[in-house]
């Protein structure tokens, strides 16, 4: 049966619809849409009967030419329904679009309305917060800041935690390598009363590591790991306004030390090794010092007299001790022996791990620099830096360089820093370091580690295996030991007196380090030694000069 064509079908189609609306029923509306459909899908089922007809038998030349005839209708038909659909997709891309101008349009209307809203409810709370009178007990901090140093302009007001279950932060700021921080508190070390500090916070207030955070924290969700920091009420005992202007530590200007810590004590007799300290190795204020000393010589004793000194004669200094590598005894030692409301012993045992001992050391080093910024004097007292060095060189990942010993070249960097971070401040504040450094361990590394920072300090004390071995306290080798520029701290009395004593013992073929350490045993201060020395211009020597050992006597005239 032939197929109809496409005029056909049409005039069907009307008279369809013709006959309907003679009839009297609703005619049915036949779109475009679904006429081009219909066409094409007509059109489509013509040719592929076409083609199969054409495949499966062989064809007149009249009915190649009537099939070709209806395929080239049936391609027009194809392309007129083609330009239809174009057009309608047209059409209703352009409609797509006005509607999505409209939905922008009503959209930023009403951010413009909620924008509006919110400044009027903002000044209507100023409004009843400037008739409210303060609290003189807490105020709310909020000050205006210029745009150019962003220091602030107004007073700041305090105001307590908004938040019920808030509840007080207080510690030392440690700022990670992401920018967030945590509020460190027992030991600087990380634990569960650790408070979160977002890098937001940190860089709008100038936050470093190092410094001491007093605020409040809101209280974490079981799902939460930290309690997190709401606001800050001081930062380094100061108000938050403070520490905009704060000067930056490696910018500030270092100078010799040019004023003295006295070791002498008044009252009961001083421990003749603070003596020797005071009068042949003096310390100033920003001093970087190191004790030398073999094992068992009494370096930590001599560490504790030094702390007790300080903690005497400088009331206002701070004083921290660092005890890297130690035994727990020693720790609880000197906690209890070494006791103030500025001092503070931070530790890490023999047991913990090296990323310990490294955390513990810079957490301490910052903190004393954050101190140095605003002006103060800090002390910090390492035993040791040998140890600390050996905790650097099993983190430190390998530079290739390896000195004899198993000693990397690169482990020593941040032990020089911390060591090297020792200063007098001309501006203002001193940063004084004393370190032990152990030697005769039979380790070749720990002789590398002393070789290294041996000539990095401007003070040293050094401990003699020998006297230490005869039972000999205080086991000082007073020729080895000294420090630089000590005239800008000795008075000329006390400058003659030291310079009497290198000068005699020097002469000498034998060290005479017993009659001398004597010779503080028989005065009872060292004003009273140096007036001695300098009124009897010389130390007379007697006793067996070629034997093994040479003995120094004063002129007993001059006693």
């Amino acid at each position: 049966m032939p197929r109809k064509k496409s005029t056909e079908i049409q005039e069907e189609l009307l008279q369809t619809v013709t006959e309907e609306s003679k009839a009297g029923t609703k005619p049915r509306k036949v779109s475009a849409k679904k006429k081009d459909a219909s066409l094409s899908v007509d059109r489509e089922a013509e040719v592929q009967s076409v083609e199969k007809k054409t495949r499966s038998r062989k064809k007149s030349p009249l009915e190649d030419e009537s099939v070709t005839e209806e395929t080239a209708t049936v391609k027009e038909d194809q392309a007129a329904v083609k330009a239809e659909k174009g057009r309608v997709k047209k059409e209703k891309t352009v409609a797509n679009k006005e509607k999505t101008e409209a939905k922008k349009t009503e959209a930023t209307k009403t951010v413009a309305v909620k924008t509006e809203a919110t400044k009027v409810k903002d000044a209507v709370s100023n409004e009843s917060i400037e008739e409210s009178a303060p609290n003189p007990e807490v105020g709310e901090e909020s000050f205006e800041t210029s745009s150019r140093d962003n220091v602030p302009r107004e007073e700041v007001r305090r105001e307590g935690p908004r938040d019920t279950d808030a509840k007080e932060a207080h510690g030392i700021l440690e700022v990670m390598s992401d920018g967030y921080g945590f509020i460190r508190s027992e030991n600087f070390m990380p634990g569960e009363q650790d408070v979160y500090v977002n890098s937001l916070m940190i860089r709008r207030f100038h936050l470093k590591t190092g410094d001491m955070i007093y605020g409040y924290a809101k209280s974490r969700n079981p799902q939460e790991r930290y309690n997190a920091l709401l606001y800050i009420e001081t930062v380094n005992d100061l108000p938050v306004s403070a520490i905009f202007r704060r000067p930056d530590f490696d910018k500030l200007t270092p100078i010799f030390p040019d004023e003295r810590i006295h070791m002498e004590r008044e009252g009961k007799r001083v421990p003749t090794s603070l003596r020797v300290l005071d009068l042949l190795a003096p310390i100033g204020k920003g001093q970087r010092g190191m004790i030398v000393s073999p094992p068992k010589a009494g370096k930590t004793t001599l560490l504790k007299q030094i702390a007790q000194s300080i903690l005497k004669n400088q009331p206002d200094m701070t004083l921290m001790i660092l005890l890297i590598d130690e035994r727990p005894e020693e720790v609880t030692d000197m906690m209890e022996e070494v006791v103030g409301d500025k001092v503070q012993v931070i530790y890490s045992t023999f047991d913990e791990l090296p990323e310990h001992h490294k955390r513990v050391a810079e957490m301490t080093i910052e903190r004393g620099k954050r101190l140095v910024e605003q002006g103060q004097d800090v002390c910090i007292l390492l035993d040791s830096i040998t140890r600390l060095a050996r905790a650097y060189n099993l983190i430190v990942p390998s530079s290739g360089k390896v000195l004899s010993g198993g000693m990397d070249s690169a482990a020593l960097h941040m032990p020089k820093r911390f060591f090297g971070a020792a200063r007098n401040i001309r501006e203002g504040g001193s940063l004084t370091i004393l370190a032990t450094a152990l030697v005769d361990t039979g380790s070749r590394m720990d002789d590398v580690i002393y070789e290294e920072f041996k000539g990095t300090g401007n003070m040293e004390l050094v401990l003699n295996r020998e006297l230490q071995e005869r039972r000999i306290f205080p086991a000082i080798d007073i020729l080895k030991s000294g420090t630089r520029r000590d005239d800008l701290l000795l008075s000329p009395l006390e400058k003659d007196a030291a310079d009497l004593i290198h000068r005699e013992l020097a002469s000498e073929k034998k060290t005479v380090v017993e009659e001398t350490l004597s010779l503080f045993d028989r005065t009872v201060n060292n004003i009273s030694l140096c007036e001695t020395l300098v009124r009897g211009k010389t130390l007379q020597s007697s006793g067996r000069i070629g034997g093994e050992k040479a003995v120094i006597k004063i002129n007993k005239n001059n006693l």
